[in-house]
């Protein structure tokens, strides 16, 4: 009986912490930081060719767009017009959006403009990108789900300055237009029933919080809404994770199975490929090390096939994260990827400890006040550099440690 009442008040506190707080609010904003820079480092990087990749002169016809989509069930709003000027307002929008997210404004709101961009030209031209471009697909609709604003993020200095990361008039507005967006799509039958089902019920659940919020901030409405936010929040945040297991368990294990990984030579073959040679003589003096190219063909499968057994292991886990983000980090330089390095970089994150993530916030804090507070110090401190920045720069960061989670809507 004492081991069931002790599994019953263990079972209690699991659901009281994952209902009772967003778990993981610096690995979630460095995932919401990561992937929305990533694609729109791409957008710009590929804005000069953006109509031939995704919009009306690229070879993937509207026709033979229409067609796919209507045999997958797959979203995209860049098949309602074949305009050129509709193609260069979801662009645009998309840019904007990426901006927004990547900066914390209105990250609920932005978050599903993000993921409808992202859909929008990946679903329009299926043929374009590489596996980068699944890894943001993905994570695109996992992020709608996540409070991924609580900390680093405008949405949560709204929230310590104004009580409320809702205040304002920009929200509301924002939603209204994505309202007006889903209506017609409804009303003209361009959305599927799953879609059309999940943008309404994410319209209206933002619209109930957006009352509540305004109207009863510490009633039982919002504790209830705050218990389904935190779900979904922790809920996403699982499916993050085990999507980047299940991405190096399946490499990892592909892997194993090829003869040129078998003898260590899988590694030679791709840097004489002019595709992924952008620095010949780099690639040709790897190349001419047949050790080096063993030695990196074996590492890879064994770290990819390792790590989702390391997560219980946190010494262990840290150590093959930094060798997987390194590794990627040598695919971007060596083989010209670097979307798709920057994107599982980023999901990547995901493992990154608290505590390096709050230091790393401490010290990009301490550097971006340390300007202002050397003047202020030299002003009030007889002149003296730096007299009073210690103290509040030391601060900073604590007021950062314990985000407001019932504040931050986002």
């Amino acid at each position: 009986m004492e081991g069931v009442r002790r599994a019953r008040a263990a079972l209690a506190r699991a659901v009281a912490k994952v209902s009772g707080q967003a778990l993981g609010p610096y690995q979630s904003a460095v995932v919401r930081i990561g992937f929305a820079g990533t694609w729109l480092f791409f957008l710009l990087r590929e804005f000069p060719h953006r109509a031939e990749l995704y919009g009306p002169d690229g070879p993937w016809s509207q026709e033979l767009a229409q067609r796919l989509l209507d045999s997958n069930g797959a979203f995209t709003v860049l098949t309602w017009s074949g305009s050129a000027l509709w193609f260069e307002a979801v662009y645009a929008v998309a840019v904007l959006a990426s901006i927004g997210l990547l900066l914390g404004w209105r990250t609920r709101a932005t978050s599903v403009v993000f993921m409808i961009g992202v859909l929008s030209l990946q679903n329009r031209s299926v043929f374009m990108g590489d596996g980068g471009d699944n890894v943001i697909h993905l994570v695109a609709i996992y992020l709608v789900l996540t409070r991924c604003a609580q900390v680093w993020s405008l949405d949560a200095r709204r929230a310590r300055t104004r009580g409320t990361a809702t205040a304002g008039a920009a929200g509301p507005v924002l939603w209204g237009v994505l309202g007006a967006v889903f209506a017609y799509g409804a009303a003209t039958g361009r959305f599927s029933l799953g879609w059309l089902a999940g943008f309404a019920a994410l319209w209206v659940v933002c619209g109930l919080w957006w009352l509540v919020d305004r109207y009863e901030p510490e009633g039982e409405g919002r504790a209830v809404l705050d218990v389904l936010a935190n779900l979904l929040h922790n809920a996403g945040m699982l499916v993050i994770m085990a999507e980047v297991c299940l991405i190096y368990a399946t490499a990892g294990w592909y892997k194993i199975q090829g003869s040129r990984w078998q003898d260590g030579t899988a590694l030679y073959y791709p840097l004489g490929l002019d595709y992924f040679t952008p620095w010949p003589a780099l690639s040709e003096l790897l190349a001419g090390s047949g050790t080096l190219v063993m030695l990196l063909s074996y590492g890879t499968v064994a770290v990819q096939v390792a790590f989702p057994f390391t997560l219980f292991n946190r010494r262990i886990k840290n150590v093959l994260l930094a060798l997987m983000m390194l590794e990627h980090a040598g695919i971007a330089v060596l083989l010209g990827l670097p979307f798709f390095s920057l994107a599982m970089i980023a999901a990547d994150a995901v493992f990154l400890p608290t505590g390096f993530l709050v230091w790393l916030g401490a010290r990009a804090a301490a550097r971006r006040r340390a300007p202002f507070l050397r003047g202020a110090g030299a002003g009030a401190g007889g002149g003296v550099p730096g007299a009073r920045a210690e103290p509040e720069a030391e601060q900073e960061p604590e007021r950062e440690q314990e985000p407001e989670g019932r504040r931050v809507g986002g």
